[in-house]
C-alpha cells in the first residue's frame, strides 16, 4: 500500500450491498458508556447579556436551552436513523456564558449501561440546546452563530476510551 492511499473502514450500518439498516448489537456485551459532547453559540456582546440577565422576551434561555437538550437525547432514535433506542442512566447539559467569545458554551454527557454508545444522545443534546438558544434570542440577534459541535470524549465499549486531541 502506498502512503497516500486512503484506508477506509468499513460502516457497519451498511449491508455488502449498499442497504441501510440498523446494526444488531445482541450479541454485544452490555457495558458502562459515556459520551461528551460540545458547542457553541456565538451572538453580539449585548445578546449575551440579555440572556445573562434573564430577561429574554420568551423567558429563562439557560433553563429552556437545559431542558430542551435533555429531552433532544432521550428522544434520539426518533429524530436519528438506525440509533438504537437507549435507557439512558444519565444526561446532563451544561450551559456557561462566555464573554470572550461572546457567547454560550454547551456540554452535554450521556451515560447508558448498555450494548452501543451514547456519542449520538451528547450530540443531539447539544444540537438542541443550541438551537434553543437560537430560538430564544433570534427575535435580537439573527447574527447569533451556532459552531463547533463536536464528540470530546467517550468512554466504554468494544473500541474503548476515545479524547479529542484537541480538547
Amino acid at each position: 500500500m502506498a502512503e497516500n492511499d486512503i484506508i477506509t473502514p468499513s460502516l457497519s450500518h451498511l449491508s455488502e450491498t449498499g442497504e441501510a439498516n440498523m446494526v444488531d448489537v445482541s450479541d454485544k456485551a452490555i457495558t458502562a458508556r459515556v459520551a461528551i459532547a460540545e458547542g457553541l453559540v456565538r451572538m453580539r456582546e449585548e445578546t449575551l447579556n440579555l440572556a445573562v440577565s434573564g430577561n429574554a422576551k420568551k423567558g429563562d434561555v439557560f433553563a429552556a436551552a437545559r431542558i430542551a437538550g435533555i429531552m433532544a437525547a432521550k428522544k434520539t432514535h426518533e429524530l436519528i436513523p438506525l440509533c438504537h433506542p437507549l435507557l439512558l442512566t444519565k444526561i446532563g447539559v451544561e450551559l456557561e456564558a462566555d464573554p470572550a467569545l461572546p457567547g454560550i458554551k454547551v456540554r452535554a454527557e450521556a451515560k447508558v449501561a448498555g450494548q452501543t454508545g451514547v456519542e449520538m444522545e451528547a450530540l443531539t443534546a447539544v444540537s438542541v440546546a443550541c438551537l434553543t438558544i437560537y430560538d430564544m434570542l433570534k427575535a435580537v440577534d439573527r447574527f447569533m452563530r451556532i459552531e463547533t459541535i463536536g464528540l470530546v470524549e467517550k468512554h466504554g465499549g468494544k473500541s474503548g476510551d476515545w479524547i479529542r486531541p484537541d480538547a
